[in-house]
């Protein structure tokens, strides 16, 4: 997956931003984002992070959130809150890639929140639970052969697994919010429901970089973690977290219920200083973040195998480093808002990330994107977007393609970028029912997977479409934007 984002990059975007509460952490995010575009939180929460089961949602983009409960959202009453929804992607690249086709990728996510004060009696505490059930192909693997996904909802063992079991206890007045347990680092880093109004895993739901270059966890393999956020001000905040690194948790067919430490290599550490304003205290909100990581893990060698030789060209297994690290700057700030009590807006955001140690993959990541949310008069929760990055790759990774097409006798010169756009339309057909049509287009495919592939693969012409149905929604137990 994706996916929930370092050498150098500079992203800008139009986007609009919207009150939201939220629902656990990674369900939170991904639900709110794809029916109505960004969604900020009246009390301001930093570039929307998931604070909750429908918030993890919302995070990475499965639909959107005017209401007082996320979309989608139905209230059992005590308390106790549950989510259900369906997150389709579909691709075709009629021109370009190694080969053309098609493919299907979905995720069902069901999540359910517990307010423990109502529950229990402890004051500002929750609970959260997520389980996803992953299924389908990538277009990207099968047949185009670049590394990054155009379709987010791929990856993550394509299976059904406990991706959320967390406690969440707020303190002194909410200015210190804390989470523990079986969590990911990509909903709450690095993320915005900004992200996921597309479809390409270059942007949604973390900006690609960080998981080519750390082991930055990615929803749905969650791992024992903590992250903590402390309000300075009501604009200022600090957040910082650790998360375990455990290779077993991706392996295919994994549950995510193996609770035990076997197999971790170390854990990363994530952290952002941030300034955050909400529409509650800004006519035009606004979020800005510089932050970095140090991932305390092993990881493969990009270039060397075991016996410090070129692994491309021996066969043999890549040797073990440990500890990388990155540091990044992004933000996010509503430019155009004409009535301050409606959901119509524009907003830029951007990302800047470089590598700081460790050998790498890529050497940086740069991305423009736009989100124009309330296209038509009758069309108050439609957005279009476009959205367009660049990967730069390493000396690392160029070498290992140089010397896998010597061997062959080619001398070609290989691309060192590879860039990655799409432009989309957001339809919201109904409360229940968002799609996102898209066109797609890769220059220089990278060939990182494939070196001894024995030509550049052409550039890529994509068309996709992205389905989000709020399943309460469609049934009528909850409500959705646009509903009475």
């Amino acid at each position: 997956m994706r996916g929930l984002a370092t050498r150098g990059a500079l992203a800008l975007g139009l986007v609009l931003a919207l009150p939201q509460p939220g629902f656990g952490q990674e369900a939170a995010t991904a639900l709110a984002a794809t029916a109505v575009g960004p969604a900020l939180r009246s009390d301001g929460q930093g570039f929307g992070g998931a604070d909750s089961a429908a918030g993890a949602a919302d995070t990475l983009g499965q639909t959107a959130t005017p209401p007082t409960l996320p979309p989608g959202t139905l209230d059992l009453g005590n308390g106790l809150s549950v989510l259900a929804n369906y997150t389709g992607q579909g691709a075709i690249n009629p021109v370009g890639g190694i080969r053309q086709g098609s493919a299907w990728a979905g995720q069902v996510f069901f999540g359910i929140d517990g307010d423990l004060q109502r529950l229990a009696g402890i004051d500002d505490a929750s609970f959260h639970v997520a389980v996803t059930n992953r299924h389908g192909r990538s277009l990207s693997n099968d047949v185009i052969g670049n590394n990054t996904s155009v379709q987010e909802i791929f990856g993550g063992g394509q299976t059904t697994r406990l991706t959320l079991l967390s406690y969440q206890q707020k303190l002194f007045d909410n200015r210190l919010d804390i989470e523990v347990g079986r969590l990911v680092a990509n909903i709450a880093f690095l993320n915005s429901p900004i992200y996921c109004n597309f479809e390409s895993n270059s942007a949604c739901g973390n900006p690609t970089f960080v998981f080519k270059t750390s082991n930055f966890t990615f929803w749905p393999v969650s791992s024992w973690g903590a992250h903590a956020k402390a309000w300075v001000t009501d604009t200022v905040f600090f957040h910082v977290g650790a998360y375990e690194v455990n290779p077993l948790h991706q392996q295919p067919g994994d549950n995510g219920l193996d609770f035990f430490l076997k197999g971790a290599t170390g854990a990363i550490v994530p952290f952002e200083l941030g300034y955050s304003t909400a529409p509650a205290n800004d006519a035009l909100p606004r979020n800005y973040g510089i932050g970095g990581w140090y991932d305390a893990s092993d990881y493969a060698d990009p270039a060397q195998d075991v016996t410090g030789r070129p692994a491309v060209l021996t066969g043999l297994p890549a040797m073990t480093r440990f500890g990388r690290s990155g540091v990044y700057a992004r933000f996010d700030q509503m430019v155009w808002r004409p009535d301050p009590t409606a959901i119509q807006g524009l907003t830029l955001f951007g990302v800047a990330m470089a590598g700081t140690s460790g050998r790498l993959v890529e050497d940086y990541f740069l991305e423009l994107g736009a989100l124009q949310t309330g296209t038509f008069t009758d069309r108050p929760f439609d957005t279009v977007g476009f959205v367009i990055n660049t990967q730069a790759f390493s000396r690392l990774a160029v070498s290992n393609i140089a010397m896998a097409q010597s061997a062959m006798g080619l001398v070609r010169k290989t691309p060192t970028q590879q860039v990655m756009m799409e432009l989309n339309y957001g339809i919201q057909i109904n409360p229940a029912i968002r799609l996102t049509p898209n066109l797609q287009y890769i220059v220089d495919p990278d060939r990182t997977r494939f070196p001894f592939y024995r030509r550049n693969i052409p550039d890529a012409l994509v068309f996709g479409v992205k389905l989000s149905v709020d399943l309460f929604t469609l049934a009528g137990l909850a409500r959705g934007p646009g509903s009475l």
